[in-house]
């Protein structure tokens, strides 16, 4: 593809400030984007944003044209003639151009942006008297190009490599290959985003009747239609009767008055290249839906072993509550059983890792490892991720989005388990349980007085000393002791178990609260490891689209 290559036409004037802003944003749309654009195309956008900062870095005011055109044309008849000397050579029969001559209108320095254009062979033009056109051509810089269709392939590079740099182009055909196609097809049709700075020349009219010039000149607009410049100017020249010369002159004086060819030229390439970059953009971002985040977030908690913690977690809930309030006489029991948290290393400490601890026994929680259904569902979440992130989006940013929603080897697994040892499973005790154990504890002392009061009297029975011993308090047809006895044999295992029955209402109270902070925990993860890897190239989309689209509309 020729480095040429343009688009649609504008010909609005464009400042200073916006064309620099247009080169910023086609810069930070290019960074943005990455290796998501194609190399081709980032090349060519950093080229053009060079080019507008060294072009607009020049001092001075020139505006420069070019005549560019295939073998034979003229071009270089109608430099002379425009120059009003013989500078440029011509050849007869074969192209004698090979290096750009410049012919230079005007004081003001221009040394180095011909020294930037490359142009050794320089011409000034000392202008006496503006001749017949309305204004001056005093900062014009004129260009005679080697041919675009030269045999000598140096030649054809060199014209292409000027015409990059130029702000005007005039392009030469003559009535014989005015149709050429290497013209049209190779360079005129590519360069239709400056229909404002393109100019086209019917050279060699004297060879032609006065009714073939017409017909010759009306086809030519239909080509330049045809190449996406409609509205170019079209002018019928001859450099060897000076017809359409004078036309000529003016119309390179209104675009060296008007100081806006340079910055013409410049936008319909930042417009280009910009606009060519935004076909590897889509429209918009879909991101991440609330469905598809919870469902991503369900499946690592499972492959986290959040549901088994939650379940310990509510167990121990519940031995803890029997150790508390259960019956005295029973409850130690309870306390010979290993604690269900303390199996799974979570017992309700705060335990605080680093990286280089995770792979340690220390640092790692005895969960047993996720299933093989619990990994295909974390794989499954995390596709669907992708899918959602990346729908429409173009193929690069597709997989880009897709490498994002998969953390290599065992990071995942790792920051998970790490989250869960992190996750704090501590809680206040409820207190409840105080007042019940207080009452357990009141029961049993009472049971105990009751048992060491009748033993008593069994034991002075024995003896025979009962009648020493003042007889027992009765409450109705029952003694004291013995109501105490019984009473806190009997209310301490029904306290205990209307404790235990409470324990489960508890327990599943406290298992919401600590899923509650490990699934914050896991979401933490998932933003971390996936959601927002995910984000920031949905992000970087974004910056891309957003700043390809300002490049593109200044």
């Amino acid at each position: 593809m020729s480095p040429l290559r343009m688009g649609t036409a504008h010909g609005a004037v464009v400042s200073p400030d916006a064309l620099t802003a247009a080169a910023e944003s086609l810069e930070a749309g290019v960074r943005a984007g990455g290796t998501q654009l194609p190399p081709a195309g980032r090349e060519r956008a950093l080229e053009i944003v060079e080019k507008v900062d060294r072009r607009t870095s020049l001092v001075g005011g020139h505006t420069v044209a070019a005549l560019a055109g295939a073998t034979g044309s003229g071009k270089s008849s109608l430099f002379n003639a425009l120059v009003g000397a013989d500078v440029a050579t011509v050849g007869v029969r074969r192209p004698t151009t090979s290096t750009p001559t410049a012919a230079v209108w005007g004081d003001e320095p221009s040394g180095e942006l011909l020294d930037w254009l490359g142009v050794g062979a320089r011409h000034h033009v000392d202008e006496a008297t503006p001749g017949e056109q309305v204004g001056t051509l005093e900062g014009l810089v004129l260009l005679d190009l080697p041919d675009v269709d030269s045999r000598e392939v140096a030649n054809r590079v060199e014209a292409e490599r000027v015409l990059e740099l130029v702000d005007l182009f005039v392009w030469v055909v003559d009535p014989q290959k005015y149709a050429d196609s290497r013209v049209h097809d190779d360079h005129v049709a590519l360069l239709s985003a400056h229909e404002a700075v393109t100019m086209a020349l019917l050279n060699q009219i004297d060879r032609l009747r006065p009714d073939d010039v017409d017909t010759c000149v009306t086809d030519l607009r239909r080509l330049m239609e045809r190449d996406g410049l409609p509205h170019a100017t079209v002018i019928a020249t001859s450099a060897r009767t000076g017809a359409g010369v004078d036309e000529l002159r003016q119309r390179l004086a209104n675009a060296v008055a008007g100081r806006t060819a340079a910055r013409a030229r410049l936008a319909g390439d930042l417009r280009t290249v910009a606009g060519a970059l935004s076909e590897h953009v889509a429209d918009g971002e879909h991101g991440v839906d609330d469905a598809t985040r919870a469902d991503l977030l369900d499946a690592l908690a499972r492959s986290a072993g959040v549901p088994i913690v939650v379940d310990a977690v509510a167990r121990d809930y519940r031995m803890e509550a029997g150790t508390r309030t259960g019956w005295p006489f029973t409850r130690w029991v309870a306390g010979l059983r290993s604690r269900p948290l303390r199996r799974l290393r979570l017992d309700g400490r705060d335990v605080r890792v680093t990286e280089s601890d995770v792979r340690s026994v220390l640092g790692r929680s005895s969960l047993p490892p996720p299933s093989p259904a619990a990994r295909a569902a974390v794989e499954l979440a995390t596709r669907r991720v992708a899918d959602r992130a990346a729908a429409e989006l173009p193929v690069p940013w597709a997989e880009a989005v897709e490498r994002a929603a998969a953390p290599p080897g065992p990071t995942l697994g790792d920051a998970l388990d790490q989250a869960v040892v992190g996750t704090s499973l501590r809680a206040r005790k409820p207190v409840w349980w105080g007042v019940v154990g207080a009452v357990q504890v009141l029961l049993a002392i009472t049971a105990v007085v009751g048992f060491l009061w009748l033993a008593a009297y069994a034991v002075a029975s024995w003896l025979q000393l009962d009648s020493l011993l003042p007889g027992p308090p009765r409450l109705g047809v029952l003694t004291l002791p013995l109501v105490l006895l019984v009473g806190g044999l009997l209310l301490g295992p029904l306290l205990a178990v209307l404790s235990a029955w409470l324990a489960r209402f508890g327990g599943r109270r406290r298992a919401a609260v600590m899923d509650a902070r490990l699934r914050a925990s896991i979401t933490t993860v998932a933003d971390i490891e996936i959601l927002g890897p995910v984000r920031r190239v949905l992000d970087r989309h974004a910056a891309t689209r957003e700043a390809l689209y300002r490049a593109g509309h200044l």
